[in-house]
């Protein structure tokens, strides 16, 4: 028996509710006595009840009414509700239970009859909280690791989420950490994870306020889209993103000298049109989904993210295009890269100029001088 469970009674007649508060308080139950609709709708949305009994009138109307008026609201749906009725009011009984109300109860009031259907009421609410918690804790854990494109496309159509593939403007921003390998192999495990950990919690927090989604995470590097407004805004965001994650890295290296070596990272970005969406993957034991962007402005920003070197962020012609009236951008020559045709036209994003944000790149460690220097690309690393 739920003894510390909290039942609401409400009654225009004060001896019903006076004896149903008696008897339920020799259970051990803590009772809430109320005698008017008005009050019984304040006061359950102030303590919270675990369970209402709610007396109906010969009429029915008002006391159906009230049933089917907490139903309705978010905050109260799941209180089970037990009608009382007098014993000719079969069409009321048949109403509230409609309205949705959990069981119901005929005068005179048993009481051996009434313990056990208040007892029943308060179980089932007990099991389907559990439940409802159950999944909520499921939810804010898959949130970890759901894009939140994702997400929201099951928040708004749970049945049929869109999550199909559809091209798109976008921009595409990947971050690799420079000489993973070589770090891994100087400190231990649980060090470079603790190190990760860190810095890609800060960038995490750079991509997210400038509206972009985390696509893919591996152990050293991170795909972000970033598909908000227009073309140009996207981009801009993906810029800003990147230039406040140089800016992070370097405050970092500057609070945490201990971490054993300075953390650098080269990116890149390019934005245009992507076939943007899931991608399911079959395999003998089952299968795997992605939400991701795919094509060739995406396989461009790797590539541009490959040549890049530690603290720099190579950018595309179309978002050169796209941000250079903000952006200051040093051009340079990258050669021909893995599986791409040609050389490639690039840039390296340098800052955000003066009246539009001002976000300077951060000089590498190791680097003299605070004015850029262009940057030429004649063998890039692949």
């Amino acid at each position: 028996m739920d003894t510390d469970a909290k039942i609401l009674i409400t009654a225009d007649d004060e001896e019903t509710v006076n004896i149903l508060g008696a008897l339920l308080r020799n259970q051990g139950y803590n009772s809430i006595l109320v005698s008017s609709d008005e009050e019984t709708f304040r006061l359950v949305h102030v303590e919270s009840p675990d369970l209402i009994i709610l007396d109906v009138a010969p009429a029915g109307d008002d006391g159906i009414a009230m049933c089917r008026r907490l139903k309705a609201e978010e905050q109260t749906w799941r209180i089970p509700i037990i009608v009382v009725t007098a014993l000719d009011q079969e069409e009321a009984r048949v109403q509230g239970i409609a309205a949705g109300a959990a069981d119901f109860l005929i005068k005179p009031i048993q009481r051996r009859e009434l313990w056990a259907r208040v007892s029943t009421a308060l179980a089932v609410k007990k099991a389907i909280d559990r439940k409802l918690e159950a999944l909520l804790s499921i939810k804010n854990h898959l949130a970890k690791f759901v894009p939140v494109a994702v997400r929201r496309a099951l928040e708004e159509n749970p049945e049929a989420p869109s999550l199909e593939k559809r091209e798109e403007d976008l921009s595409v921003l990947f971050v690799d950490v420079s000489g993973y390998t070589n770090l891994s192999q100087r400190i231990t495990q649980e060090q470079i994870t603790t190190l990760i950990e860190r810095y890609f919690s800060h960038f995490l927090d750079c991509i997210q306020e400038e509206d972009g989604d985390i696509a893919e995470m591996a152990g050293d590097g991170i795909m972000a889209l970033f598909r908000s407004g227009d073309g140009q805004e996207h981009a801009r965001k993906a810029a800003r993103a990147a230039l406040k994650i140089l800016e992070v890295t370097h405050r970092l290296n500057r609070e945490h000298p201990d971490a054993g070596t300075p953390v650098a990272v080269h990116m890149g970005l390019n934005s245009g049109r992507a076939g943007v969406g899931s991608t399911r993957f079959e395999g003998a034991l089952g299968s795997r989904w992605t939400f991701t962007a795919s094509g060739p402005v995406t396989n461009l920003a790797a590539r541009l993210a490959d040549a890049a070197t530690p603290g720099s962020t190579l950018v595309g012609p179309e978002t050169a295009r796209r941000i250079g009236a903000r952006f200051t951008l040093e051009q340079i020559e990258i050669g021909e890269l893995k599986n791409l045709a040609g050389k490639v036209e690039g840039y390296r994003l340098a800052a955000e100029k003066v009246g539009y944000g001002s976000t300077a790149a951060t000089p590498v460690p190791g680097q003299s001088g605070s004015s850029p220097v262009p940057l030429r690309f004649a063998d890039a690393h692949v």
